[in-house]
């Protein structure tokens, strides 16, 4: 039997052979007998939101606008006759407040006061003319019913003569008038309660007729022109005519209100323009703890809109491609929504949102319906259970 020979031949090459195969059976029990590590659960990677539940409920629009504030009334003071200024009033200053017939300056009446004495003397005169023809009208017409039975000739009876006797008359009270008239125009009157805004004469100043001596505004009430456009001006009810406005400089507003509209559209800018009021601007008439609301300031008007029944205002960002995102048991919704208008940095739902909706502050650079989210205020909860520093950051 050649078998022990076999091996004692072979030896060299089997027993190392042996021990790596002996080796690797040792390796492999060995790895079958060692516990794996642990097992992770997989990790949470839905992005963490901020939420907000939405309330539908009645809104106010307003429509936004802008404009300088200007008087009602502005008047240029001009001589309606001539001469040289003797006494100026000491508001008839630049910024100087007066009062409906206040004399502001006065225009040497000397010359108006002798033309209405000579007025008056002519008109005494050409009474007493007509008087005279009067009287010798009717003697002429008891002299010639005295000597003839037929009826008296216009020329015999003078009547040419009274009749221009009643014409002087007449010339004579149109000239007094006149005279009366001058002389009131030496004095340059307040038309109304107003500030002065120029003053172009000064005491020794000669004027012509049309010379200009200044210039006043009103005070009793201020108007801002306000243009509005079409979009915009659907939201007014009554074509925005009484429409409560709120008038803000800096921060400092005053009510006010829509008094009419001018009734055009720009041909250039397509806007309509409203006008606003502002009672007693400077507070002349009235006490009031507001500050006077000074002619040419600039003013962003607020006007009251339509009532909507029921809205919901969100964040304008939120807002893509007809739809905002909400959160639903753990996941995105995209709703489809409909948009009344936008107004500044946000957006006014008409419908698509109910309430109880929460809507999704937080932006999300890809947004995918059905897509994962966790709310940042559940985050913060397990993360304070598993020992973890809780996200104090808060919803907006």
């Amino acid at each position: 039997m050649q078998t022990p020979g076999f091996f004692r031949r072979n030896m060299r090459w089997l027993l190392p052979i042996t021990i790596i195969i002996m080796a690797i059976v040792v390796v492999v029990i060995l790895a079958g007998l060692r516990e794996g590590p642990p097992m992770k659960p997989p990790a949470d990677n839905a992005p963490l939101v901020e939420l907000r539940t939405l309330t539908p409920g009645p809104l106010q629009l307003t429509v936004t606008s802008q404009g300088l504030v200007q008087p009602k009334y502005t008047t240029n003071l001009v001589a309606q006759v001539s001469g040289e200024i003797v006494s100026l009033n000491d508001t008839f200053v630049r910024g100087g407040f007066v009062k409906k017939g206040d004399v502001l300056a006065t225009i040497d009446p000397t010359n108006y006061e002798v033309a209405l004495q000579n007025a008056k003397a002519s008109l005494a005169s050409a009474q007493a003319g007509l008087e005279q023809e009067q009287a010798q009208s009717e003697v002429a017409r008891v002299e010639w019913e005295d000597i003839n039975d037929r009826p008296a000739p216009a020329l015999g009876l003078r009547k040419p003569q009274l009749a221009q006797a009643q014409a002087q008359l007449i010339a004579s009270e149109a000239a007094l008038k006149q005279a009366r008239k001058d002389l009131e125009r030496t004095q340059i009157v307040a038309p109304y309660d107003a500030l002065v805004v120029a003053r172009e004469v000064s005491l020794g100043t000669f004027v012509n007729t049309g010379t200009n001596l200044g210039q006043v505004v009103d005070v009793s009430s201020a108007e801002v022109r306000l243009p509005v456009g079409e979009s915009e001006y659907a939201y007014l009810p009554n074509g925005g005519i009484g429409s409560e406005v709120t008038l803000r400089a800096g921060e400092q507003t005053w009510p006010a209100q829509v008094v009419r509209s001018e009734g055009l559209v720009d041909d250039e800018t397509r806007m309509r323009y409203l006008v606003a009021e502002y009672r007693d601007p400077y507070h002349r008439e009235s006490s009031s703890d507001l500050p006077a609301l000074s002619f040419g300031t600039f003013v962003v008007a607020q006007l009251q809109g339509a009532q909507i029944q029921s809205a919901v205002t969100i964040p304008r960002t939120l807002y893509s491609n007809g739809t905002v995102p909400l959160f639903t048991e753990g996941s995105l919704t995209l709703r489809q929504v409909e948009v009344l208008r936008h107004e500044g940095g946000n957006t006014v739902i008409q419908s698509g949102l109910q309430a109880g909706d929460r809507l999704v502050l937080t932006p999300l650079e890809l947004a995918v319906d059905g897509m994962k989210l966790k709310e940042r205020d559940a985050a913060t909860q397990d993360g304070a259970e598993d020992g973890e520093p809780a996200d104090v950051e808060g919803a907006d």
